[in-house]
């Protein structure tokens, strides 16, 4: 959790949490995101492999997404990030 919420403080990153792979599915397809974070503690090698298999072979699927993903960046631009 911690890796996910500290790297949605970087411009442009869109971090997702996921422990299956529908969340790593839709966390791609629905909001675009561009890093995948992934709890050691709870999901084994087999798993996180079929995760990050789910998440890259999603594509983003635009089309009302892309609405929320705007507005994702234009409160990242509106607001100022953790050092200023």
């Amino acid at each position: 959790m911690g890796s996910a919420i500290a790297a949605n403080k970087v411009k442009g990153v869109r971090a997702g949490l996921c422990h299956d792979t529908f969340s790593a599915r839709h966390a791609h397809l629905h909001n675009d995101t561009n890093v995948l974070a992934l709890g050691a503690c709870v999901i084994g090698p087999g798993l996180a492999k079929d995760i990050v298999v789910a998440w890259l072979d999603a594509p983003f699927e635009g089309g009302r997404h892309a609405r929320r993903v705007e507005e994702i960046r234009q409160i990242e631009e509106r607001e100022p990030g953790p050092s200023g």
